[in-house]
């Protein structure tokens, strides 16, 4: 399958943000934003203007770079959310957010998205007792999401968990420590979500 394999850390440097794609280490001082925060490359420190299309590009680009997707699937979630009833922004964004290897994330069993979704793939996820291996399957609301019994033991999940029970969890999840189980309890209102996601630049890029 197709990946971004570009430096994570220039991602958010190119962006101006912390993407929290390099787990743990985004929170301390080593992240990349903290210590040269503009844009990689030799005019990185050049300030220029964006031009509304070009706005609303960036703001595309940072999204996929946020939840680790590229164009098509990111183009095919924006229909769906098109095609469902309330606000497109609204709908893609909680898409976004039921995605297998989110909902794993936000759950504390990786400790980033990236991480998430490897952890799905090796067959050590179970929704609602059986096998997922999708990373883009949309987790419904009430579906559980465990560890198999058969990768609790993985030092790697454990840390993980630990560190994001300290952390707090999302309201829209409920999640059993101990257990290494979780409930998708609702849809996240966007009042949970990220405040610098524009969604609407994303929406008139897509509509033009």
């Amino acid at each position: 399958m197709a990946r971004n394999l570009a430096p994570k850390c220039k991602q958010c440097r190119r962006e101006g943000e912390k993407l929290f794609l390099k787990g743990e280490k985004c929170f301390t001082d080593k992240c990349a934003i903290e210590r040269r925060n503009y844009p990689p490359g030799q005019h990185g420190q050049k300030k220029g203007r964006l031009s509304d299309y070009g706005g609303q590009l960036r703001e595309k680009q940072k999204v996929k770079k946020i939840y680790g997707i590229l164009e098509k699937q990111f183009r095919n979630i924006y229909k769906l959310a098109d095609k469902e009833r309330g606000i497109t922004g609204d709908n893609l964004l909680q898409l976004l957010e039921s995605r297998l290897d989110n909902v794993v994330y936000h759950m504390g069993f990786g400790s980033s998205r990236s991480e998430a979704r490897q952890i799905v793939r090796h067959n050590s996820i179970l929704v609602n007792g059986h096998k997922v291996n999708i990373p883009s399957y949309l987790v419904n609301v009430g579906d559980a999401v465990e560890i198999d019994k058969n990768a609790k033991n993985q030092l790697r999940i454990k840390s993980s968990i630990e560190t994001a029970n300290n952390r707090n969890f999302p309201s829209w999840i409920d999640v059993n420590v101990n257990e290494m189980k979780g409930i998708y309890k609702m849809k996240p209102e966007r009042s949970d979500l990220p405040a610098s996601i524009n969604e609407s630049l994303i929406i008139e890029l897509y509509s033009k």
